[in-house]
């Protein structure tokens, strides 16, 4: 079964929803950036680590991180799924003070 290769993923999930909604809050733009990225290399997988860094750093869609990384676009982006709601959980902490 040939590999499909058009495969997008769009960011629109309700844990997308969710972060968008926190980083419209007040806080300085500095200590967001700082705070995301101490989420990003210390709470998540290596493998979550890699492929958000890859996507919305390096700005390379699902399709070509798949590539790099020897896995099919959807084990990509599950791994992105549960990594959004990970960052989710501790940015609403850093940012609420842990208040739900």
């Amino acid at each position: 079964m040939a590999r499909r290769n058009s495969y997008r993923d769009t960011s629109t999930g309700a844990a997308d929803d969710s972060i968008r909604s926190l980083l419209g809050e007040s806080l300085d733009g500095s200590r967001l950036r700082s705070i995301l990225l101490n989420v990003i290399k210390n709470e998540l997988t290596a493998r979550q680590t890699e492929i958000i860094m890859l996507y919305y750093f390096k700005e390379l869609d699902v399709t070509e991180i798949a590539e790099r990384c020897g896995v099919t676009p959807q084990a990509v982006s599950a791994v992105m799924a549960r990594a959004r709601k990970r960052i989710y959980r501790f940015m609403k902490y850093y940012i609420r003070g842990g208040i739900s």
